[in-house]
């Protein structure tokens, strides 16, 4: 497991089978996202600084870094080979070629774009507009936006069926999850949730959409949600730490990981008993979270990153923070 822990400015690396930390790479900026490759032979993740990296796991060394627009919030490797963030400060999508991190173009969506996932059929790219209250469509052939559906307050990340039928994202006023057809262009179904939720993750099946219901730092939630998608009910909710931020879900579906972002650590969910099997302690405010299919390099406690200082510096002091979610 990949962490990013956003005010501990590092990434913790986590063993699956031990749920222990390996090692923290230090000296990555304020990362608010981690995205594991779909091979599982690079780790992306955006900084404070407005830059995306690619981290070697087997060595932790940088293989690449680009700068992005302002605020980057989320990163995907899309199945067409490219990388793709959401420029929240911009209101755009930066484009790469994966190998290297060359640029590779800029779509323009307004807003501010947050979490964005692909369908793995590679037939859309949905992005989650907090501003705005809507999800947008990019055809990933043509880098092009083919429309948004509204959706209500705050979507900050969406889940996306394999063959890109359907879209799930959170609203946070009213706390509920929602489904969307992206053929029909149309939400179909809102299911209430305990509080605000952040990002969702669907098991492989298709069967279940998990949902971490973060709240607010004034009223934080605990508990992710547990939703059948087929009747939109919630099955159960299941108890995590404060402020449950990411999630993501093993490739067999029995286990799911899920930041508590508001008191340091990841909870370890158990699918099929629907209760929490560990407490795991990360860095401090963790956000992003991603599973690897590799075992992690076995290194000392602290691993520095050694990166090359950003093209320009600018005082962002007085920005909207794009990862504060919730009314």
């Amino acid at each position: 497991m990949w962490v990013a822990d956003e005010e501990g400015d590092s990434l913790t690396v986590v063993d699956a089978a031990t749920d222990e930390a390996v090692t923290t790479l230090t000296g990555v900026d304020s990362p608010h996202n981690v995205q594991v490759g779909r091979d599982g032979t690079t780790v992306y993740t955006v900084t404070g600084d407005d830059r995306v990296i690619a981290i070697d796991p087997a060595i932790y060394a940088v293989r690449a870094v680009a700068p992005t627009g302002s605020a980057p919030a989320h990163v995907i490797d899309a199945p067409n080979g490219k990388v793709y963030v959401t420029d929240a400060g911009d209101g755009t999508v930066s484009v790469f070629e994966a190998s290297g991190l060359r640029p590779a173009g800029r779509i323009e969506l307004g807003g501010m774009p947050h979490g964005l996932r692909p369908a793995a059929g590679g037939s859309v790219i949905v992005v989650a507009d907090t501003e705005a209250g809507v999800i947008h469509l990019i055809d990933p052939a043509t880098d092009r936006v083919t429309g948004a559906v509204p959706v209500g307050t705050g979507p900050a990340q969406v889940a996306v069926s394999a063959d890109g039928r359907f879209a799930y994202t959170g609203t946070t006023e009213p706390a509920a999850v929602v489904k969307v057809d992206l053929t029909a262009r149309a939400v179909v179904a809102t299911i209430a949730v305990p509080a605000a939720p952040v990002q969702l993750y669907l098991t492989p099946d298709e069967k279940t959409v998990v949902s971490a219901d973060q709240g607010t730092r004034q009223q934080p939630g605990n508990t992710l949600s547990v939703i059948d998608t087929t009747e939109m009910t919630v099955r159960a909710d299941v108890g995590t730490g404060a402020g449950p931020h990411g999630v993501v879900i093993d490739p067999s579906g029995t286990r799911a990981w899920v930041t508590n972002t508001y008191d340091d650590t990841m909870s370890v969910i158990d699918l099929p008993s629907l209760s929490a099997v560990a407490t795991v302690p990360v860095g401090e405010r963790p956000n992003g979270v991603s599973f690897s299919p590799r075992p992690p390099t076995a290194t000392a406690p602290s691993t520095g990153v050694t990166l090359p200082p950003p093209a320009v510096t600018e005082d962002r002091s007085d920005e909207e923070h794009p990862d504060e979610h919730g009314p």
